[in-house]
């Protein structure tokens, strides 16, 4: 079975920094763009990042560049959001999805997401 399992969210500060990690099973993941997605709480569901398939070309969307970086680890069949410098503004579920960057269609269906919360 095909599917992306989220984890690495949590609670932090303003400042802190969190790693997210996507893992891929069922299917090669360097075959495909990869986003990262989050929905903050009565917010529409927004792109945060996202790593094009084979040489890995990055996107980051205007709130984030500069504190977010995507990596792909294709030996874990895993891809990283490194989130430093994390804001309250920042506190949503964090979604992966096989996608097109640029787009919000995704490949198969959202999984469970990984809650971050930047709070004092």
């Amino acid at each position: 079975q095909e599917q992306l399992v989220e984890s690495g969210g949590g609670l932090v500060q303003p400042g802190d920094s969190l790693r997210l990690s996507c893992v891929a099973s069922g299917f090669t993941l360097d075959l495909y763009d990869i986003g990262w997605f989050r929905q903050a709480p009565g917010k529409e569901r927004e792109g945060v990042s996202c790593i094009r398939s084979g040489a890995g070309s990055t996107y980051y969307a205007a709130s984030v560049k500069g504190r977010f970086t995507i990596s792909r680890d294709n030996a874990k069949n895993t891809v990283y959001l490194q989130m430093n410098s994390l804001e309250p503004e920042d506190t949503a579920v964090y979604y992966c999805a096989a996608t097109r960057c640029g787009s919000s269609l995704i490949f198969g269906s959202w999984g469970q997401g990984t809650h971050v919360t930047v709070s004092s």
